[in-house]
């Protein structure tokens, strides 16, 4: 594995943030299928200290009042979704893969960069006007993060922003999701 950080890395929340999530950011090749370079951010997850540094950092971005909820997409998306949350003294609710949940659900079928899948998310999960802050790991395609903008607004919610920790720009889902606004901590 190595490491994906370099000198002039950017994100939308500036270069020593980007840095911060590029320097604990490692590129696993061929997973899950041949070609497909992973981007693993296990070891940023397990670094306390910039853990805190980047959960604080998107607090600060989009402003603790900001938002009533945080939307984590399955399956990484639900450990930095329960921590922003934490932070900023709000509720957390998952976006699940079909299946997982057992109240009514709505659902929305997409195109993975390898492959399909199906979200879903409690008919219930939010009052309307509900502002919800939407997080994930990774954008790549946009087709995961199209999907979860779009069950959120059927659910009720209003989405107040959209982050991730990682955006793969060479993928598109920046554009496939405009004009929703993205930020991404870093883009590569």
């Amino acid at each position: 594995m190595t490491e994906t950080h370099s000198a002039g890395v950017r994100g939308d929340s500036g270069p020593r943030v980007a840095e911060l999530v590029a320097s604990r950011v490692l590129d696993v090749p061929d997973f899950p299928k041949p070609g497909v370079m992973f981007k693993d951010l296990m070891p940023l997850f397990a670094d306390g200290e910039v853990f805190r540094q980047v959960v604080d950092g998107i607090v600060a971005y989009h402003g603790r009042d900001a938002f009533d909820a945080v939307v984590g997409i399955e399956a990484r998306g639900f450990v930095v979704a329960a921590a922003i949350a934490y932070a900023a003294g709000v509720g957390v609710v998952p976006v699940r893969k079909a299946g997982k949940l057992p109240r009514p659900a709505y659902s929305a079928s997409y195109a993975l960069e390898y492959g399909e899948a199906t979200l879903e998310v409690h008919e219930d999960a939010f009052t309307a006007g509900h502002r919800v802050l939407v997080v994930d790991d990774v954008l790549a395609t946009g087709g995961t993060a199209e999907a979860t903008l779009d069950l959120v607004e059927r659910a009720g919610g209003t989405v107040a922003g959209f982050t991730v920790l990682l955006e793969l720009g060479f993928l598109g889902g920046r554009e496939r999701l405009a004009p929703r606004p993205v930020h991404a901590l870093l883009s590569v």
